[in-house]
């Protein structure tokens, strides 16, 4: 899924940059086209906004964002649905990626521990 954002709130812009990094793409190339503003004589648009009429309503997080899209993609691509095997790699993926996190905050916590381990020696030293 390829997708594209222009906004007119930069904070939104901003926002959906950062949430949807791994599927951007330019408008002219993506396969969805992120506006917060009306653009539903466009099949590939993709209304946020706060009224009823908008694809996903704000305020949303991540995962209902990343949702509502997947949705959005399947209704325009019904043949282009994953298959298993690539959903399995997909998940693999965000797996190793959560070790290569997990690892990382144990070792800035054992990090931590030490130094407060080495604060408390040195003050019931003096």
């Amino acid at each position: 899924m390829k997708v594209a954002v222009s906004c007119t709130s930069p904070l939104l812009q901003k926002s959906l940059e950062l949430f949807l990094d791994k599927h951007l793409n330019s408008a002219l190339h993506s396969d969805i086209l992120i506006r917060d503003e009306k653009c539903h004589q466009d099949p590939k648009c993709f209304y946020i906004g706060s009224d009823e009429s908008a694809d996903l309503k704000k305020p949303f997080s991540k995962s209902q964002l990343i949702l509502a899209l997947e949705k959005h993609y399947a209704s325009l691509h019904p043949q282009k649905e994953q298959q298993p095997k690539e959903r399995k790699i997909a998940v693999e993926a965000e797996t190793l990626n959560f070790s290569i996190l997990e690892k990382r905050i144990e070792s800035l916590t054992q990090e931590y521990q030490a130094n407060i381990l080495q604060v408390v020696k040195a003050f019931y030293e003096n």
